[in-house]
């Protein structure tokens, strides 16, 4: 579940995505202290702080999840991942969420002037302490992401690629590559095309005839045959789900039983691109 519209609605409304998105087995939580500006909200941090208000209130719920944030960017600068900076930011997610430690703590984008073992040291501190349990990337190329890992005690848990069958780019640049060589697990977001794949703009119409003609055959939705798209590939990638529809995370829950062979994932990557494979 992808909380980056986690926003502007009443808390029960929230909550019911939660208990919906967790009785589903969707038990990872993705959030980011950036979240609340855009999407009908009006602050930094606003979204860890409704999941937050959200856990506080209903006892045992925190336990049922895999709860992810991520820092890095600062509005105006834009990123800053300095040891003081990502250490503050990483304590004030805390604060919000009201929770003692943070399962996976990602760094958002990738700050060009941060020295990658100035970072390490201060997620390893995070760590140590018992902050944070583990650690990823979100947007890193995976020469950036090398770097920090050649600097870090413990392996790198997650990356979080943009990935949809809209935008193929981790399969092309060596991300999906790094996840299987080091058992790192990719998640995907937008793997909608930020809903592009499922109003049908702005993308190659070969493409939403493939997706079109797998629903039917599957007996499922277009959207429900992209997030089976994501699933397919050997990374094993985890399809972050950002609708606040409890009944669209219901319809979008049978993408994991949906089967796509071979052909019908090479089907997709042509239609995506526009042109036959070699």
């Amino acid at each position: 579940m992808g909380c980056w519209r986690f926003l502007a609605r009443p808390d029960e409304e929230l909550k019911a995505v939660l208990d919906t998105g967790l009785d589903l087995g969707m038990n990872l939580v993705d959030t980011a202290d950036i979240y609340g500006l855009g999407w009908g909200g009006k602050a930094f941090g606003e979204a860890e702080e409704n999941l937050g208000r959200i856990l506080a209130s209903a006892p045992g719920l925190r336990d049922r999840m895999v709860l992810a944030t991520k820092g890095g960017i600062v509005p105006g600068v834009p990123y800053n991942s300095g040891a003081e900076a990502i250490t503050a930011a990483c304590e004030a997610s805390l604060r919000r969420l009201q929770t003692d430690a943070i399962d996976l703590y990602q760094i958002h984008r990738p700050d060009m002037l941060t020295h990658p073992a100035e970072l390490a040291e201060a997620l390893s501190s995070l760590r140590t302490a018992g902050k944070i349990r583990e650690v990823g990337v979100s947007n890193f190329r995976p020469r950036q992401h090398e770097a920090l890992a050649a600097h870090l005690p413990f392996a790198l848990a997650s990356t979080q690629p943009e990935y949809s069958a809209a935008n193929l780019a981790p399969l092309r640049d060596g991300t999906f590559d790094l996840c299987m060589r080091n058992g790192v697990v990719p998640l995907a977001w937008s793997p909608l095309g930020g809903g592009r794949l499922t109003e049908g703009r702005d993308v190659r119409q070969e493409l939403l005839a493939v997706l079109d003609r797998l629903a039917e055959r599957e007996d499922v939705d277009r959207a429900t045959i992209a997030i089976a798209f994501v699933l397919a590939h050997p990374a094993k990638p985890v399809a972050l789900l950002g609708t606040q529809r409890p009944e669209r995370l219901a319809t979008l829950a049978a993408a994991t039983e949906v089967h796509l062979d071979r052909s019908d994932v090479y089907d997709i990557i042509e239609a995506s691109e526009g042109q036959r494979l070699p």
